[in-house]
């Protein structure tokens, strides 16, 4: 029998969904004091204090981007909590102490203008465009961390924003994609009133704006559906190539990219391939990603195989593809770059790095050195237009116990070699890095990194991190994080409150599952745990954790699990379906209420990945894993901290608020809630939030896996 959406009981809390509204608000305020007055102690602050040390120190890699003769790069330090945007010479930033010139100094724009800026990137103009030197870009700003950016002009010669009145280009704060077209022209995604923005809250229109044009007055360029996700479109300003792109994002895994045929009369032309193909192009390149099993010209392709074709050629109607890449069993393709003369490939094998490079025309693949195993690798272009440089690479990598490594080369000239080295925050001797398998419900293995002591005790009474993420086609890999070490990995277990909490003396163990619906074998994995299957990934999670007590790391009294996003729906059905495997759940800025997720802030953009529940025959599988209305009264929850921030304006605050609340009335007393103004969907807008929000999250886990809550 099909379940009836609208037999749903009422909604009596719809009216935490008003996000500032006035009652909601003082209800945060309530749970973030009940939630301080336990969490707040001595042992956080020396925990956010130890996190903040990390975020903050002068050692970090300051990372740049080089745009002609300067490297760019943003910084936040001790000193500038909001930040830096600064330059300086390759000269200078390979030296000890490079000299920095600042840009823009976001805590003086803060101050000045009564505004705490959170820095939104940069869009640069060639220098062709204006007088042959690196002048205009349109800095980005939110206004609270949240997606939502004001973009301003600004004069690198002249260090100030362009007024207005001087025609400067000034774009209020929305959710808003903007490009340079010339010196004089935006293309600018934007909210511009009825119609400008799809369901999913993003842009619906792409407009051509002229310099003094008024926005709703410039010409629309593109348009999609408003049921779609969103229109985009951009300039290719590569010499030679330069075209002008638009997408139509249909959904997550499908969309229609178009060229503009500028010479004849202007009009988009599709790329004829299904909607369910990536499509990138670069030069006279086409690039080709099917996300489904895709039958062409009597070929058979597999999802994640990358193809390759002339794109004049494409467009003339010839259709001979070139496999560059094909998957197996063990290898995925995560992603792709381009220097001046060769494709850089980034794959997984079994959830390490590998990194080959193909030779356009005869697409021959040669392995690079310096991944490594249990590593993540990248590896991508320094400039591919420098004529000197073009074929030279950065190269970045890490594990999980050693800090990242910068390098750069030239390929086919020299082997990456080092040129920055970050340092070490923790004492990783004596701690080792295994992967291990589980085996899910239905039979499949299961991959998952264990972080710990080399001399581990299997008794059960490990201190034991669990995390995951399970969606979108995103991989979790290894990864130096110098603040999970020191508030998990190093600290020590100093008392236990009961015989079968964490062993006094112990240290901890963090542990990261890659579970279906994440992207580390490629779609096929992603899709794995789509919609209806989506229980995939919550028993491929607790297949983990129980191979995790089988193994005696753990126990259900000394794991604790922790996600955020579709990571806190993940650790969401933990709490609501297998409560019994942990013994507390860190569950951030989340999904919950699957019942009203698309009605909530961008929640149409993701039915592509959970279903849509006004269907009510997919509303019968979006049901079993929705935690707002799977939780129940009576029923044996471990402690959970739901936290949030004011300004997420991607999933929002109100599904977290709405859970810690039902679960309070239902009667469950270890429920706590925390709910930040700032951050956005990052749930921090400077360090110091960022560590305090990291701190009350690990100290709370760690009291829950020792019995001390």
């Amino acid at each position: 029998m099909t379940h009836d959406p609208s037999a749903e009981p009422t909604d009596d809390l719809l009216r935490l969904e008003e996000i500032h509204g006035e009652r909601a608000l003082e209800w945060v305020q309530r749970e973030n004091e009940r939630s301080e007055a336990l969490l707040l102690t001595p042992q956080l602050e020396r925990l956010e204090a130890a996190a903040l040390e990390v975020m903050d120190s002068d050692d970090k890699i300051p990372m740049v981007s080089k745009h002609g003769d300067h490297y760019y790069g943003f910084w936040r330090d001790a000193e500038h909590p909001r930040g830096l945007f600064r330059r300086t010479t390759w000269e200078s930033w390979i030296s000890d102490e490079p000299r920095w010139d600042v840009i823009l100094d976001l805590d003086v724009l803060a101050e000045a203008e009564d505004v705490p800026w959170v820095w939104g990137g940069a869009r640069m103009l060639r220098p062709r465009y204006t007088d042959g030197q690196w002048r205009r870009l349109l800095i980005g700003l939110s206004p609270d961390g949240g997606d939502a950016r004001r973009y301003r002009e600004f004069d690198l010669l002249q260090r100030r924003f362009v007024p207005e009145d001087e025609g400067g280009f000034d774009l209020p704060a929305a959710k808003t994609s903007v490009s340079w077209l010339d010196a004089d022209t935006l293309l600018v995604g934007t909210d511009t009133g009825t119609g400008s923005l799809t369901t999913s809250s993003y842009p619906a229109q792409v407009r051509r704006l002229s310099r003094g044009q008024a926005l709703a007055e410039a010409p629309i360029l593109f348009e999609v559906p408003l049921d779609h996700i969103q229109a985009w479109a951009g300039r290719d300003h590569t010499p030679g190539f330069e075209r002008t792109l638009a997408v139509d994002a249909i959904d997550f895994f499908r969309s229609v990219t178009y060229l503009f045929d500028e010479a004849v009369d202007g009009g988009p032309v599709p790329i004829d391939v299904p909607e369910t193909v990536e499509v990138d192009i670069h030069r006279q390149w086409l690039l080709l990603r099917p996300q489904e099993p895709w039958a062409h010209e009597g070929a058979e392709y597999e999802p994640g195989t990358l193809l390759v074709a002339e794109l004049d050629r494409f467009l003339d109607g010839e259709r001979e593809l070139t496999a560059v890449f094909a998957p197996d069993e063990r290898t995925s393709l995560q992603g792709w770059s381009w220097t001046a003369s060769h494709l850089v490939l980034q794959l997984l094998s079994d959830v390490s790095s590998e990194i080959r490079t193909l030779e356009p025309g005869t697409w021959r693949a040669e392995p690079m050195e310096g991944a490594g195993r249990h590593r993540s690798t990248a590896v991508w272009a320094v400039d591919d237009e420098d004529p000197q440089a073009g074929d030279d690479v950065w190269l970045s990598t890490s594990g999980f116990l050693t800090p990242t490594t910068i390098m750069r080369g030239t390929l086919e000239q020299s082997l990456p070699e080092p040129v920055k080295q970050a340092p070490s925050f923790f004492d990783a001797s004596g701690l080792s890095v295994e992967q291990h398998w589980a085996v899910s419900a239905d039979g499949t293995r299961i991959p998952y990194y264990q972080v710990g002591p080399a001399d581990l005790p299997l008794d059960g009474r490990n201190p034991t991190l669990l995390s995951g993420y399970g969606g979108f086609e995103v991989s979790r890999t290894p990864g130096y994080s110098g603040v999970i070490g020191r508030s998990w990995l190093t600290r020590t277990v100093e008392a236990s409150g009961s015989d079968d909490a964490a062993a006094p003396g112990r240290t901890g163990v963090h542990v990261i599952a890659n579970i279906r619906g994440g992207g580390e074998y490629g779609p096929s994995w992603h899709r794995a745990a789509l919609q209806s299957q989506r229980h995939r990934a919550y028993e491929d999670f607790a297949a983990v954790a129980r191979d995790l007590h089988q193994r005696g790391v753990s126990s259900p009294s000394t794991l604790a699990c922790a996600g955020g996003s579709n990571g806190g729906l993940l650790v969401g059905n933990m709490l609501t379906t297998y409560p019994e495997l942990f013994a507390g759940i860190s569950c951030g800025v989340p999904l919950l209420d699957m019942r009203r997720y698309t009605r909530l802030s961008a929640g149409t953009s993701w039915i592509a990945e959970y279903g849509d529940p006004d269907d009510p025959q997919q509303w019968e599988f979006l049901r079993t894993f929705s935690p707002y209305h799977l939780v129940e009264p009576g029923r044996q929850y471990p402690p959970v901290l739901f936290w949030t921030a004011t300004s997420d304006d991607r999933v929002g605050p109100v599904q977290a608020r709405k859970m810690a609340e039902r679960m309070r009335r239902q009667g469950h007393e270890r429920v706590w809630f925390h709910e930040t103004l700032e951050g956005g969907h990052a749930g921090a807008g400077d360090n110091r939030q960022a560590a305090r929000s990291h701190a009350l999250s690990y100290d709370f886990m760690w009291r829950t896996v020792t019995g001390t809550l």
